[in-house]
């Protein structure tokens, strides 16, 4: 660590706080999971301008949303080209940049998400960009809501309904809160129209475990050393406390966007209502359908801000073919024929 590297002297540029006060030190930064680094990339020009960093399970998933929100924010590509990797080189995570839009794959689980958020999160300072909306789309375990119903988080919990992420340090552990932007979640429930849309969407806390089986209280993994009474009673418990789905992400996502002054929201699809069973029996067609459901709300969300102001709700967006490729975004490869779930 050089000399002079204080808290204090933190970099004003970004909008981001409560940093690593060594990050100005690191010359280059290397953000080595995304394969992008301070020295050959020249973040304030690739990435200065983003506004939304939407994150996802899949590549595939994400990739597709990166072209859908493309489209939904009148954004253009030439036909023969293909929307580029950036983080290709790191082999761990996807990342498509669409205009304002940083789209993510972040693996599965509060590890996988948390190494994400951390370059992430660098990434944004090191850009300067100001005040960040961060997103997390994905696929949860309803817990007494019908199976399609989008899911919007107010607050992330752990199985012992405790409102905090848990991190060991030093062998200590460390506890930091799992706050979501309630007024964002509202925000991005005003986007869904009771009227069109097909499913319901809903505001509730969402539990984070880190497991799929045990700790999801499942009865179908390769061990399982309670019984259906148990599962029966506990899932109880958490309706009773307003709890609305179980997924592997949130309490991370929650934490780490908190603690950095990063708006947060976590948006999910019930795909089955624990209540009813563990296994998810519904065919991928209508999965795919379902899985949909959460990136239309958040594209919806994206595009009232970029286009809507309060006064004018026929706010022209542009009619150009604004260069979504713009920033590092575009690659001169063949696009593909069709979405692909």
């Amino acid at each position: 660590m050089k000399e002079g590297c204080k808290k204090d002297e933190e970099a004003k540029e970004s909008t981001l706080c409560g940093l690593n006060p060594c990050l100005k030190c690191l010359q280059p930064d290397i953000l080595y999971h995304l394969g992008l680094n301070t020295e050959t990339t020249d973040f304030p020009k690739v990435f200065g301008d983003v506004r939304f960093v939407c994150m996802g399970g899949t590549p595939g998933r994400m990739e597709n949303f990166a072209y859908y929100v493309m489209q939904e924010i009148g954004l253009k590509i030439n036909a023969a080209t293909k929307l580029r990797n950036i983080s290709e080189a790191g082999q761990r995570f996807s990342l498509f940049k669409v205009g304002p839009v940083l789209c993510a794959s972040h693996g599965m689980g509060c590890p996988s998400i948390s190494i994400l958020l951390h370059e992430l999160i660098k990434m944004m300072y090191h850009a300067k960009c100001k005040d960040p909306v961060f997103i997390r789309i994905g696929t949860s375990g309803g817990i007494g809501v019908e199976p399609g119903t989008v899911i919007i988080s107010s607050e992330a919990i752990d199985g012992r309904l405790n409102p905090a992420h848990e991190i060991l340090v030093h062998g200590a552990s460390v506890q930091h809160a799992s706050q979501l932007d309630e007024s964002l979640a509202d925000e991005i429930k005003m986007c869904h129209d009771p009227c069109k849309d097909s499913y319901e969407a809903v505001i509730g806390r969402t539990l984070c475990a880190h497991d799929f089986y045990e700790g999801q209280s499942r009865l179908d993994g390769a061990f399982c050393e309670y019984t259906p009474e148990m599962k029966k009673s506990y899932l109880e418990t958490l309706q009773s406390q307003q709890v609305k789905n179980i997924e592997m992400e949130s309490l991370a996502f929650a934490a780490l966007t908190s603690r950095a002054n990063i708006r947060g929201a976590v948006v999910c699809v019930a795909i089955l209502n624990r209540l009813n069973g563990d296994q998810i029996k519904t065919s991928h067609d209508v999965l795919s359908k379902w899985e949909k459901r959460p990136q239309e709300l958040v594209a919806r969300y994206i595009r009232k801000v970029l286009y809507h102001n309060d006064d004018d709700d026929e706010s022209e967006q542009p009619e150009d073919e604004a260069e979504a490729g713009a920033g590092g975004a575009g690659d001169t490869q063949k696009a593909p024929a069709e979405e692909a779930e």
